[in-house]
């Protein structure tokens, strides 16, 4: 006899999509969540989750498929441990969108005005807001309607497993919860990576220990080490999602989407350092190897799109951290760089866009065109936002150990192995944290599930 069919560990977007595919499956499901809410690492980003073939790209026009999308995701990340994952969580990834808006009602919208990092066509589908906190709230709303219990303030302990290894269930122990055990059927663990914890980043990722951390700080990966005790082994430890631009001292992330109309960041020489096309996360190693202060740059014809668009970059420019500058000269005196180097890379950048010159550093995407002012300037700095190594896992998202899976256990997003690069940042396509959470969610969840029958 058990107490529960299935034990989500973790109320983020992986978490609650597990918990409604286990219902859906027919299983009874309680959801743990150690901090005060649910929402995690979801919570903090902008909520997109990448579909490849949905009907509304069909709608649009949008010619897309499931091949297309995983060769996308490998071409930004090259081959790594997780190889497979990404084909597996590209083929289902448009039955996932079109199962949380059509069984759920999760209000999920084409983003169809740009393709974002790492994608040949739009296919993210996000909240009207562009709030990962929105996404949230509708999947809580839909575990809530299914009758499921999240319990907040329950952090998990220790994993409970027979003699063969088989997961039976959880110990839970903390100052409100108190401590006592739960058995069950199967365990999903849900509680995203380690980057909150830096002892496991300077054993397991140490090229990215030193980076401010822009996270939930519940990210603190005792998880990943329950199932590595129980032989469970890890894949692409040194891989992570960053954050070029993370807006200072604000807090929030200055939307990329500026830099891919034609934005540009200089660093405290007044000088662009890099190719800025490669991506908010590929590009947080090239920030943080050049001298600061560094600004994003672009003009009010992009922060009044963008502003249009996404209502965090919104908030920002309402709260006074999208500086607007009249002149070159004004823009130097804000950045505090030499009026003569910005000139100069100003109008480099400039013929670049235009065609005119080959760019220095290779970029060829400019989006809208050369930038003109009146201009626009937002100070900021480098930033980790989430680990992407993880447990190794099949495609029932269950941990494999040398000799097969584990039984009765489950990882999903940023526990499992990530499927953003073999190391380093630049791999990360925009939406893979979402999709490997949901999609592995909807994994997890469907197969746990069904245990209970």
């Amino acid at each position: 006899m058990t107490d529960v069919d299935v034990i989500v560990v973790g109320a983020g977007g992986g978490g609650l999509t597990a918990a409604l595919a286990a219902h859906d499956a027919g299983a009874g499901v309680v959801v743990l969540e150690k901090a005060e809410h649910a929402g995690g690492n979801t919570a903090l980003s902008t909520g997109s989750v990448p579909g490849a073939g949905t009907r509304f790209q069909a709608a649009a026009g949008i010619d897309d498929s499931a091949s297309r999308l995983a060769t996308d995701l490998l071409a930004q990340s090259g081959s790594h441990d997780a190889d497979d994952l990404a084909r597996l969580l590209a083929t289902g990834s448009a039955a996932l969108v079109e199962w949380l808006i059509d069984t759920h009602g999760v209000d999920l919208r084409l983003i169809t005005d740009y393709k974002h990092v790492g994608h040949s066509v739009p296919r993210l589908h996000a909240p009207p807001s562009r709030k990962g906190r929105d996404l949230v709230a509708d999947l809580l709303r839909a575990v809530r309607a299914t009758d499921t219990e999240v319990l907040v303030h329950t952090p998990v302990a220790a994993l409970l497993h027979d003699d063969e290894g088989r997961v039976t269930g959880v110990r839970v122990s903390g100052p409100r919860s108190g401590t006592y055990d739960i058995t069950s059927h199967a365990v999903v663990l849900a509680g995203n990576g380690f980057a909150a914890n830096r002892d496991l980043l300077r054993e397991w990722a140490p090229a990215i220990a030193g980076f401010e951390y822009f996270g939930s700080h519940s990210s603190t990966g005792e998880s990943l080490q329950w199932a590595l005790d129980l032989g469970a082994r890890l894949g692409n430890p040194t891989a992570y999602q960053g954050y070029a631009a993370v807006a200072y001292p604000h807090g929030s992330i200055t939307s990329w989407t500026t830099v891919e109309m034609g934005g540009v960041l200089v660093n405290g020489a007044g000088q662009r350092f890099g190719d800025e096309s490669r991506g908010y996360s590929g590009y947080a190693d090239a920030v943080l190897g050049t001298p600061g202060p560094w600004h994003v740059v672009f003009d009010t014809t992009i922060r009044d799109y963008v502003a249009g668009h996404e209502q965090e970059f919104a908030e920002l420019v309402a709260l006074g951290g999208a500086r607007e500058c009249a002149t070159v000269a004004d823009l130097a005196t804000f950045c505090g760089v030499s009026r003569s180097a910005l000139t100069t890379t100003l109008a480099s950048a400039a013929s670049a866009a235009s065609g005119d010159t080959k760019d220095t550093w290779g970029r060829t995407d400019w989006g809208f065109g050369p930038l003109h002012p009146p201009y626009v300037a937002v100070r900021s700095v480098p930033g980790l936002f989430h680990t992407q190594g993880g447990l190794l896992v099949d495609a029932h998202a269950r941990p494999t150990t040398d000799t097969g899976p584990i039984p009765g256990l489950y990882a999903v997003g940023g526990v499992a192995t990530g499927i953003s690069g073999h190391t380093g940042g630049a791999g990360y396509s925009s939406g893979n944290g979402l999709l490997s959470a949901l999609g592995l969610g909807h994994l997890a969840g469907t197969h746990a599930g069904s245990l209970a029958r």
